[in-house]
């Protein structure tokens, strides 16, 4: 690949590339495929009408990975990508994909991207999502994925989804329907700052019994900054389902957490957690005492809290 220094420094800090991955791979740069191999045994093919791929996991593939990040240079650029992942019974494999934009323009920069994971009969996915912005521009960075989970008997997601700076607005929007066995892992990780504003929205539909549902939402809202996280969880049969939304505000920024649960089986076993509040005193004067300034013991602790 012919990358100039900010697509390396993009694709760094949203996939950890420093050049062609192995495996299968699509990387996309300003509205345009820059590089795409497939492998035996996972094919990615250009949609018609160039709005996205689609990517086919044969049944029983074991171990392997699919690279999928998009960056973004030029100011003023919007786009809506389209891409779909049919997992085949029994497959294992990682997928990463993400997003950075880099704006030094006076216009607004902005990927929608939707995807949608059809995930067949006890298969495994990992999918690690991160979004980025940098950039000294007036333009704003925006990004708003949409994650589409459609999940099989037995099947099993995990999901990482970071996004740590530079995104001026983004809105988050995850639904998931489970089958019997399934079960879903979400670890959600989010820190606004400046004027900054962030929504997290999900819905996740325990249709089959011992379905299953764990999701973990952490924020940091830091200056004037802004987020909402709307979690919820609706138990269609004999399952379990579990959210968590522990975050810590700062400055003069805002949170609000808005749990729902809703149980339409008597065997339906549904939880919430939501925790807000401010860095305790106690921490950061233990920390200060080994010879850290009051920031830089911020520092630590919120690294700590998002890792």
């Amino acid at each position: 690949m012919d990358l100039n220094n900010i697509q390396k420094y993009l694709l760094k800090e949203i996939a950890d590339l420093s050049g062609a991955p192995s495996g299968a791979y699509n990387i996309r740069s300003d509205s345009q495929s820059i590089a795409r191999q497939s492998t035996e045994n996972v094919d990615i093919i250009p949609k018609e009408n160039g709005s996205g791929i689609d990517i086919f996991v044969k049944p029983g593939t074991k171990g392997e990975s699919v690279h999928i990040p998009v960056v973004m240079t030029k100011s003023g650029l919007k786009e809506t990508v389209y891409n779909d992942f049919y997992i085949g019974e029994g497959a294992d494999v990682e997928i990463v994909a993400g997003c950075g934009i880099d704006n030094c323009g006076a216009h607004d920069s902005q990927h929608d991207g939707v995807h949608r994971f059809f995930v067949q009969k006890n298969a495994r996915v990992k999918y690690v999502e991160k979004h980025y912005g940098s950039g000294s521009g007036k333009g704003k960075r925006i990004l708003n994925p949409v994650t589409e989970v459609y999940m099989d008997e037995d099947s099993y997601v995990e999901m990482e989804m970071v996004q740590i700076k530079g995104v001026d607005d983004t809105t988050r929007t995850t639904t998931a329907d489970l089958k019997e066995g399934a079960k879903l892992v979400v670890r959600e990780r989010l820190m606004t700052h400046e004027e900054q504003k962030a929504a997290s929205v999900y819905t996740v539909n325990l249709n089959g019994d011992n379905s299953n549902a764990d999701i973990v939402s952490r924020g940091v809202a830091r200056d004037n900054s802004y987020q909402k996280l709307d979690l919820k969880i609706v138990g269609n049969a004999a399952c379990k389902g579990h959210t968590e939304c522990d975050s810590i505000i700062m400055d003069n920024g805002k949170i609000l957490a808005v749990p729902a649960l809703e149980a339409n089986n008597v065997d339906a076993s549904l939880v919430h957690e939501a925790a807000i509040g401010k860095i305790a005193g106690e921490q950061l004067i233990k920390l200060m005492t080994l010879g850290l300034s009051e920031s830089e013991a911020e520092e630590q602790i919120i690294n700590g809290f998002l890792s």
